[in-house]
This record gives structure tokens, C-alpha cells and sequence, in this order.
């Protein structure tokens, strides 16, 4: 139906506003036209005819009921063709009379008549269109009318409608895609033109993310309009934020409506009721006797045409009053703060377009009179989805091959390694890139990866942090074959992927965040215990007693790491449980005794309680369990002596008891004459005891920042030491015998107070100068040849 603001009439209003007018508010106009027109036409015959015309009675025939009938009419008739009665009356007198009669006689609404109607129609014309004008509507609709626009203009609607359904993303599909395309123009003021594009195309679709790309997309859409489509994206949020904080829309409609109901309906009743009351025959009684006569026989000429014009008025208004019950119950019946996309995510496949509602809900079911198209082409930008698509675009046309290359790095453990942080997806060029080893994805949202990671055949550890991360049947089959390690970091437990929990070749699990009880982490681990290859378990928490889950996986569990952020754990009973561990680190678990479950754990090689505020060791009085101990790491404490029972750990190897208050070295730590490593670095110790020579394994020995003034000749008796840290003392000599260590790698001196270095450290033949730590003054005390023999060692 095409609205009447499409007439010249009505130029002035803006014609894009047409989409906010459903048919009723259309037919409505129409009829308010109509009965502005009946206006002009009454109003232009009573000002260019005659209004009436009367003539006098004699005075014989005065009536007293001033009532006319047949037989008073006949006599008057007769006599006066019969006896030529004369008035006496001139023409003046004439217009005078019918003057008078008119405005005397006739009664108020066939004088005002089309006035009236004209006064209703510019009143029925306001009120409809009141609520574009308000200002607390009008500034909200005029933004939908631009949006809404715009988002029809944008290629991207046509391109994203066209890609949503799709059968397999593995198959290279050729197929024939038909698509509808709304134009509107960009200064919707100046027009209101809607054209319906078609075109079919064969496009070679390529998976990439769970994302349909074709090799056109970059033709479809060029980078400005990728832009454009971007900032489409964040006006739809802010608008649908700002709408859907109150209801004006929908209240300023509705009053507007009753308003309009309340007031076709009063004048539908007083028009029934005055228009009986226009008579042809008008008898008028000149009380005055300005003519010399009091009875005067009038007829109103226009009677009868007005008669007619008010039965086509009062049909316009009995119409009118009909719309506008209509209107009521249709705002009334149905729910039009509410409105639904579940037949457009059916049928476009993007099941995450939100239900929306009040005054944004509104303005959809508005629209849907018109064009039920336009709320579905609205929709794609209501859509994450719709939105990770054109991220995707524009990600791939940004990310070329060569330059994901530069960001592959070898990390430490000497793995081909490919961080992607706060990236809107995946570029598709990743899944080119044969060599990655580990794939880290950082803050990444809604993503999906794709079946193309099946091409990474040496990826075997992914990073998952703080990412919503979909996976393709294809992909997922693929990471159940191949990840061997996983990272996931969360907020909450919610977001940690449900896919993850399908991985059963899984052996390292890194899992990282906040929860605020025990029974969601619980909860959380609870699906990995049925992953069967699952041997170690890193968890970074705040519990504060060890879950029921990781017990259940006791028969295959070998490594247990829980570094709980300084929150308190109260109960490690149950650890006994894990028989089969073999590795145990409580960090940062604000442990004051070591827990005495622990040396129940016979299998146990590693044992680190790093960061607790462990003061006392002597719950190492029954380490004599801990058989196949090799490493303890008691570091970060406040451990202020070693205990003598230490000795009973006869295969321990290393030992961390750095950064803690230990002022001596007891004998029975140099019974560990297996020890690799030691570390006693940060503490408060003077003096190194001469029995340290029983250590003839010892390789790394490590006390700087101490108190320690010369070292004993017995040190340099453990020649197989490779390094030797003892900077940050108070040394003021250095022995000569520092010769013996032919295989040191490594000699920090630094900020002690020697003078000179001795000669015979030119016999550490495997000491290079970047690996002798000393100030340059002192280095320079040595001879030529020996600081030459040094610095040109390779």
C-alpha cells in the first residue's frame, strides 16, 4: 500500500518514516485525507453558492404552531398565483432577510459543517503522527530510521544472510547461491527507494574458523566496507542497549492511539446525533419585523449536497474508529514488548541472535507490518556470530602467511611456538604454518577452530587463555588423536570448554582461575577424571582442601601441582591417596608444617613447598619413607636450621633451601653424598664447614648473598663442580686451589671484597669470560696471557 506521505500534501514529513506506519496507520491516513477533502469541497461550495433563500408569508396564512404542511402550503400556493400577492419587498430587503434567517434559523452545524470536519482532520492528522514530532521519541526513531537504513544498505547483510547455511565445511562446495540485496540510499531523506538485487554466482567455499570463505569476499567487500560494517556492528549494540531501557515508544503509541480511539468515537455520536437535524425547509419568524413581515418560508440550497457530504463523513469517521479498535487490540493481544528471532535463527543459522524487547521490541514488530525482510537483514547485526564472520574477513585479508611467520618464536623448552592474543579469530593462514609445535590462544572470543588444524600434524599443546573457543567434528577428532598437553585459564568455571573433557589422549593438564568454593572446582575437575592418560595435573586456584576429583584419578596420576595464590590449605589427609605420585609442588598454599600425609607417598622423586611460611623442618623426622626422593625444594620459607634427620633421604640429589633464614650449614647435610645441587643461596650463613668435601658429586653450589668470608680449601676438592655461585659475600681472598675445578662452566664473584684473582684460575680450562662473573678491575689483576687464554676460550 503506498502511504499517503508520498503525496505532495504531505512532502514535508520525512518519507523513510513510512516503514514505522503499518497498514492501518496508512488506511488511516487515507481516510483523514478523505475527510479533508470533503472539508475543502463543502467549504468551497458554501462560499461560491447562494446560502439561502426565503420569502415571505402573508399574514393570513401565520401559523401559530409554526409548523409547514400540505394544506397550508397548497393555500398559500393558490393564493398567491391567483391574486398576485405583492411583498412590497426590494432586492436589498431580499438579501437582507435570507441574511438574517441564515444566521438566525439555521441551525450551527450546517453553517459550520465543513469547518468542523476540517478542524477534526488536522486534529486526526496531529495526533496520529504525534509520537515522530515528541521530543523524548522522536530522537530515538529518527537514529532507528538511520540505522536500520544503513544496515540494509551494507553489502555485509547480503553477504552474511548468504553464507549462513551450509552442509559440509569440509567439501569444497560448488553451488549456486541466490541472494536478496535492499539498497536504501544513503541520505534517506531524499528518497525512499527499496530495490531487490539479485544475483547467482559459483564460489569456491573454503572452511576457515567454522566460518564460510569465499574466494570473492574481498571483492564483496573491500576494507572501507569492512570498516563501515564494523562500526554498523557497535551503533546496533549501543542502540539496542539504550532502547531497551525503558518503553516511551511503545506507551507514546499507545496513548496516542486511545487519544485517536477516544476521539473518532465522540465525534462519530454527536455527528449521528446532529445530523437529523439538517432540514431542507426552514421556517423563520422575524420577532424584529425589519421587512414589515414575521414568517418566512426559507430552503437552504446546499442541504442536500451537505447531506450527502456528511453521510460520506460520518462513513470515514465509523471507519476510522474501526482502525483505531484495530490498533488497541493488536497492542493490546499480542506481546509487542517482546520480540523473537527464533524463525531467523532457524532459518539463518545463527542461533545466537538475542530476543529482544521493550521499546527495541517495539520498533521490530513496527517494522514487520511493513517488510518482515527488513527485522531479518536487521538481525545479522545483532549477532555475534554474523559479527566473528566479518572479523574473520577482514583477520584473513590482515594476517597474510608471511606475516604469521614473524610471529613464530622457539620457546624455552626449544618448541615452535604461535601466540594469538586478543584477536578476533583465527586467521585461516594458521592452519599453513606445518611447523607449529604449541598453539596459544589468548582472549580470544566466539571463535571457532576449524578442520583445518588437522594440517598442524606436530601440534601437541594448546594454550586456551581466557578464550571461548568452538571446535568443528573434524577438528575435535583430530585434537582427541594428537593434544597431549593443555593449558586453560578461566574467570569462572562456566567457561572452561566442554570439549576439552572428549580429549583422551590428554596427559598434561594446566588449569587456571578463581573460584570461590571448593565444590566448583570440584565440579569442574570432576569431567577429567575420566580421561584415563591424564598423569599430570597442574591446578592454580584457591581451594582450600584438596577436591574429591583429583583423588579419583589416583591410579594414573604421577604429577600434582597446586599453586593456590596464598590461600590456605587446611586438610591434606587424603593426599595419601595418590599412591602413584611422583612429583608433588604445594605453592604458595600458606602451609606452617609440612603435612605429614606427604611421607606416606613412597613413589614420591620431587617435593616442592616453595612460598609457604614453613619456619620448622622437623616433620622430615620421618622422611626415612621418602626413599626414591631425589629432589626437595624448601625454598621461599622461613626455615631458620637445617634438621639432622635430612640425612635420611640417601638418594636426594638436589636440594633448593634458598631464600629462607638458615644461619648454619649442619654436618649431616655433607651425608648426602649423592647431592648434585645444592642451593643455600639468600639465607644468613658465615661460614662453609670443611666437611663439604664428602660431597664428591656435587656439580652446582650455590651461596650468594650470605655472610660467608673465605672458603674452606675442602670445597675445592668437589672437582666435578660446574658451577659455583658465591657473590654477594664478604670473601677478601680467593684460594689457588680454585685450579682443581677444571670442569667449572660458571664462577660468580661478584660484590665481595677481593683484591686479585689468582693465576691458577687459568687451569679452569672450561671457564669462558662471559661465564666468570667478576667486576672488570678485578679481572684485570690477572696476566695477559691468562685473561687472553680466558676470553679467547670457545
Amino acid at each position: 500500500m503506498i502511504p499517503v506521505t508520498e503525496l505532495s500534501y504531505f512532502g514535508e514529513q520525512d518519507p523513510a518514516f513510512k516503514i514505522l506506519k503499518p497498514w492501518w496507520d496508512v488506511f488511516a491516513e487515507y481516510l483523514t485525507l478523505l475527510m479533508v477533502l470533503v472539508s475543502m469541497f463543502g467549504g468551497a461550495l458554501q462560499v461560491s453558492n447562494g446560502q439561502i433563500l426565503c420569502i415571505p408569508v402573508p399574514e393570513g396564512l401565520s401559523i401559530q404552531e409554526r409548523q409547514w404542511n400540505n394544506s397550508i402550503l397548497e393555500g398559500l400556493k393558490l393564493n398567491v398565483f391567483a391574486s398576485g400577492f405583492q411583498t412590497g419587498l426590494d432586492v436589498q430587503q431580499y438579501y437582507l432577510i435570507n441574511q438574517w434567517c441564515y444566521d438566525n434559523a439555521v441551525i450551527w452545524f450546517s453553517k459550520y459543517f465543513p469547518y468542523l470536519v476540517l478542524l477534526h482532520s488536522l486534529i486526526f492528522l496531529i495526533s496520529s503522527n504525534f509520537w515522530f514530532k515528541f521530543p523524548g521519541t522522536s530522537s530515538k526513531i529518527e537514529h532507528f530510521i538511520t540505522v536500520l537504513g544503513k544496515c540494509l544498505d551494507s553489502p555485509w547483510t547480503t553477504k552474511a544472510l548468504s553464507e549462513t547455511v551450509y552442509e559440509d565445511p569440509l567439501k569444497v562446495d560448488f553451488s549456486e547461491s541466490l541472494s536478496q540485496e535492499i539498497a536504501f540510499s544513503n541520505d534517506v531523506h531524499k528518497g525512499d527507494k527499496v530495490s531487490l538485487l539479485s544475483k547467482s554466482s559459483s564460489e569456491v567455499l573454503k572452511s576457515a574458523g567454522g566460518i564460510m570463505v569465499d574466494n570473492s569476499s574481498m571483492k564483496i567487500l573491500d576494507k572501507k566496507e569492512g570498516e563501515q560494517a564494523k562500526s554498523l556492528f557497535e551503533k546496533v549494540k549501543k542502540f539496542r542497549l539504550h532502547t531497551e531501557e525503558g518503553d516511551i515508544l511503545y506507551t507514546m503509541y499507545l496513548n496516542q492511539t486511545i487519544v485517536r480511539t477516544v476521539q473518532s468515537v465522540v465525534i462519530l455520536v454527536y455527528i449521528s446525533i446532529f445530523i437529523p437535524q439538517m432540514r431542507n425547509n426552514i421556517h423563520c419568524v422575524d420577532a424584529l419585523h425589519i421587512t414589515g413581515f414575521t414568517d418566512f418560508f426559507c430552503i437552504h440550497g446546499l442541504w442536500r449536497m451537505f447531506q450527502m457530504l456528511s453521510l460520506l463523513y460520518i462513513t470515514a469517521i465509523a471507519l476510522y474508529s474501526c482502525t483505531c479498535l484495530y490498533t488497541l487490540h493488536w497492542i493490546l493481544y499480542y506481546k509487542l514488548k517482546e520480540y523473537s528471532f527464533e524463525n531467523v535463527r532457524v532459518e539463518t543459522g545463527m542461533d545466537d541472535i538475542p530476543d529482544v524487547r521493550n521499546d527495541f521490541a517495539f520498533l521490530l514488530h513496527l517494522i514487520d507490518q511493513y517488510d518482515k525482510l527488513y527485522a531479518r537483514k536487521f538481525a545479522v547485526f545483532l549477532s555475534d556470530v554474523s559479527e566473528n564472520k566479518l572479523l574473520q574477513l577482514n583477520l584473513n585479508h590482515e594476517w597474510t602467511q608471511e606475516r604469521l611467520k614473524q610471529r613464530l618464536i622457539t620457546n624455552m623448552e626449544n618448541k615452535v611456538e604461535m601466540h594469538l592474543f586478543m584477536m578476533p579469530g583465527i586467521p585461516i593462514q594458521v592452519y599453513d604454518l606445518t611447523e607449529i609445535e604449541v598453539l596459544k590462544l589468548e582472549l580470544i572470543k566466539g571463535v571457532a577452530i576449524s578442520a583445518a588444524i588437522s594440517n598442524l600434524k606436530m601440534m601437541k599443546e594448546m594454550w586456551l587463555y581466557n578464550c571461548s573457543v568452538k571446535v568443528e567434528r573434524q577438528a575435535l577428532l583430530f585434537l582427541k588423536e594428537n593434544l597431549i598437553t593443555l593449558r586453560v585459564r578461566f574467570g569462572i568455571a562456566d567457561e572452561i570448554p566442554p570439549w576439552i573433557f572428549t580429549l583422551k589422549n590428554l596427559h598434561e593438564l594446566y588449569i587456571e582461575g578463581q573460584l570461590q568454593t571448593d565444590s566448583k572446582i570440584s565440579t569442574a575437575l570432576q569431567m577429567f577424571c575420566e580421561l584415563p592418560k591424564i598423569d599430570t595435573l597442574h591446578l592454580k586456584t584457591n581451594i582450600t582442601k584438596l577436591p574429591n576429583a583429583i583423588l579419583d584419578m589416583a591410579n594414573h596420576l604421577l604429577c600434582l601441582v597446586i599453586h593456590n595464590e596464598g590461600v590456605k590449605i587446611t586438610s591434606l589427609t587424603n593426599i595419601k591417596k595418590l599412591f602413584g605420585l611422583t612429583l608433588l609442588r604445594l605453592l604458595h598454599c600458606n602451609l606452617e608444617r609440612i603435612p605429614s600425609a606427604i611421607f606416606s607417598l613412597t613413589n614420591l622423586q620431587e617435593l616442592d613447598l616453595k612460598d609457604n611460611n614453613l619456619s620448622s623442618t622437623e616433620e622430615l623426622a620421618s622422611c626415612q619413607n621418602l626413599r626414591k626422593l631425589i629432589c626437595l625444594r624448601l625454598w621461599h620459607n622461613n626455615i631458620t636450621s637445617i634438621p639432622v634427620h635430612i640425612a635420611k633421604i640417601p638418594k636426594l640429589e638436589m636440594l633448593y633451601l634458598n631464600k629462607n633464614k638458615i644461619e648454619f650449614l649442619p654436618l649431616s647435610l655433607f651425608k648426602l653424598t649423592k647431592l648434585l645441587f645444592l642451593d643455600v643461596s639468600h639465607n644468613h650463613i658465615s661460614k662453609i664447614p670443611p666437611d663439604i668435601d664428602q660431597l664428591v658429586e656435587l656439580q652446582h653450589f650455590a651461596i650468594e648473598c650470605n655472610k660467608v668470608t673465605e672458603l674452606p680449601e675442602n670445597l675445592f676438592s668437589c672437582t666435578k663442580l660446574r658451577v659455583l655461585n658465591i657473590s654477594h659475600n664478604n670473601l677478601t681472598f680467593l684460594s689457588p686451589y680454585i685450579g682443581r675445578l677444571r670442569q667449572l662452566q660458571l664462577l660468580d664473584l661478584k660484590a665481595n671484597k677481593l683484591d686479585k684473582l689468582p693465576i691458577e684460575l687459568g687451569q679452569c680450562v672450561c671457564l669462558r669470560r662471559n661465564q666468570l662473573c667478576v667486576e672488570d678491575d678485578i679481572f684485570k689483576t690477572l696476566p695477559l696471557e691468562v685473561r687472553e687464554q680466558i676470553e679467547n676460550m670457545s
